[in-house]
């Protein structure tokens, strides 16, 4: 079982920027995304990249302001937010995806998830 785990989430306002990052237990070298759910919503999907590559993906809601890479040597992804805005606000998950090449946004198929870390962003 993959073990990843979120940090870098925390109070922000408008305008401002945090880094998340995402740490795995072991090489998967499938794809690798961030998720974001906030109260009484469904788990949406923020960005995805391909492990080998690099290749990404990005929701048209982050666009130009978020940015997701990875760290081959450290096992880690992260996710550079700018110009955070307060709908912004959730709790974000990372996830390892089922496929290697596949970019997906469908949260069914990523087979593992971390804790979570909560961004608010304050208008």
């Amino acid at each position: 079982q993959v073990h990843l785990f979120e940090s870098g989430g925390g109070f922000m306002q408008a305008g401002g920027s945090l880094r998340l990052s995402c740490s795995a237990s072991e090489c998967t070298f499938t794809s690798m995304g961030w998720f974001r759910q906030s109260p009484c919503t469904e788990r949406e999907f923020v960005a995805a990249i391909r492990w080998t590559g690099g290749i990404i993906y990005y929701a048209s809601s982050v666009k130009g302001r978020f940015t997701i890479s990875r760290d081959v040597v450290k096992n880690t992804i992260y996710l550079q937010m700018n110009n955070l805005k307060p709908e912004d606000t959730a709790v974000y998950y990372c996830g390892r995806s089922r496929y290697i090449t596949n970019l997906t946004r469908t949260p069914d198929d990523y087979d593992s998830w971390g804790q979570g870390t909560q961004v608010t962003v304050s208008s």
